[in-house]
């Protein structure tokens, strides 16, 4: 179905390609005040949610509407408004959980056309990486990878599950049903580290500092890391690694 995007991202004008996601999604990040991971605030107010600010409910507004496909009863809400236009309460928040919408709109401005399987819900695209993994889609964008053999590259998701999935495992999928679960694009890469940006994570995009062993990969005990979704992005020309002192984390130019 015809899709919101522009026709930069619809054409698209370059080809897809991981240098381009991270781009985007560490723009993103940037307009959002460039914060790092900290534990939730559990005790916010409408004053401090930063996804209910002006200007910033507008911007995840534009993830919706650019993320979804057309058709999406979801692609019309905001960081505070439901389908209808209508505000909704900071009890409610939950039900318009954007993380998902956020990955979708990287993905569709980097340029994935109509590849990618765009949903208002991880789960539809890491069960997707899954059947992609064991040869059932055709020309699949995502392959899923077992976190505990596959060290995440950069541009990969990186996802875990969700309350009451809290406990499912890369043998569980695919999944007969949807799940809850939260996914974050990798954007840089250091000795014994990995940064992921994601999307509503504390009412904001923030960037994570996820830990990693020797070899690289994910070696977390605060979450259950899952599953690593590959993204077989087109162009994947050499890129080159630097730190910016401040952060202390590696980026692409």
């Amino acid at each position: 179905m015809q899709n919101h995007a522009p026709p930069f991202a619809n054409v698209p004008y370059a080809p897809f390609s991981r240098s381009a996601a991270i781009a985007v999604a560490t723009d993103e990040w940037r307009l959002w005040g460039s914060r790092v991971g900290q534990p939730p605030d559990y005790t916010q107010t409408e004053a401090s949610m930063g996804e209910r600010q002006p200007g910033l409910w507008q911007r995840v507004g534009e993830y919706w509407w650019e993320g979804m496909n057309a058709g999406e009863p979801d692609a019309a809400y905001t960081g505070k408004h439901d389908a209808r236009g209508h505000v909704f309460t900071v009890p409610e928040n939950g039900a318009y959980a954007w993380s998902a919408a956020f990955i979708s709109y990287v993905m569709r401005i980097a340029g994935a056309g109509r590849a990618f399987p765009y949903a208002p819900d991880h789960a539809t695209y890491i069960n997707y990486a899954a059947r992609a993994a064991a040869g059932h889609v055709t020309r699949p964008l995502l392959i899923a990878e077992n976190p505990a053999t596959y060290a995440p590259r950069l541009g990969d998701l990186a996802c875990f599950p969700r309350g009451h999935a809290h406990a499912l495992t890369f043998a569980d999928l695919p999944t007969a049903h949807n799940f809850p679960a939260h996914c974050g694009i990798v954007v840089a890469a250091a000795p014994y580290d990995i940064d992921i940006i994601g999307g509503n994570v504390d009412d904001a995009v923030v960037l994570e500092h996820v830990p990693t062993n020797a070899q690289g990969l994910i070696d977390d005990t605060s979450e259950n890391w899952f599953v690593v979704l590959r993204v077989l992005y087109q162009s994947s020309r050499s890129l080159t690694l630097c730190t910016i002192p401040k952060f202390g984390w590696a980026v692409i130019h």
